[in-house]
């Protein structure tokens, strides 16, 4: 599978499995998993045929991890702007977590802290590097430093997922710091 494709069909997946499921006719169920030939017969209906074997190199292959399956179920692991339950237990996170951001949101951030805005946490990345990447996606990327540690020690809830995205509900500007 060459890599436009391998990009298209995430970014398909990515927009049907966390913000429209309705949009091909499937139903996510309470956790956000949907069966596979079920998923894969939508796609077919709706013009966009997707092979298992396709599905499966995706999941394997996908830098980020956005997706599991589990048996013959699929989810997105994090991300969705429908309401799901992920089932994520509660988890301590290490010191400091990190969030990839672009300057002209900074005014916006300072003055607020993080907020989930369509999703249903904000996402934080275990190392700098990774916030590099996400921040990226927008233009040049500026990383902003999160004390989980404080922030758990006040009693903010922190989530683990599948592929490493820490999950909160928002971070509050006392707990940012700007990384160059």
């Amino acid at each position: 599978m060459d890599e436009r494709r391998t990009v298209k069909v995430s970014k398909y997946l990515s927009k049907h499995l966390r913000h429209q499921p309705d949009r091909i006719g499937i139903s996510l169920d309470p956790n956000g998993w949907v069966a596979v030939d079920e998923l894969l017969s939508a796609c077919a209906r709706h013009g966009f045929t997707i092979t298992r074997e396709e599905l499966d190199h995706v999941v394997a292959v996908n830098d980020k991890k956005r997706f599991m399956v589990a048996g013959a179920l699929i989810r997105a692991n994090q991300g969705h702007t429908v309401e799901v339950d992920l089932g994520l237990p509660p988890a301590e996170p290490p010191a400091y977590l990190y969030h990839g951001t672009v300057a002209r949101s900074l005014d916006a951030i300072h003055a607020e802290g993080l907020r989930p805005m369509a999703r249903h946490h904000v996402h934080l990345s275990p190392d700098r590097e990774t916030a590099v990447r996400v921040g990226a996606r927008r233009g040049v990327p500026v990383v902003l430093a999160v004390d989980a540690g404080a922030m758990h020690r006040a009693g903010h809830l922190f989530h683990v997922s599948a592929n490493g995205v820490w999950l909160t509900d928002c971070v509050p500007p006392d707990f940012l710091r700007l990384r160059d």
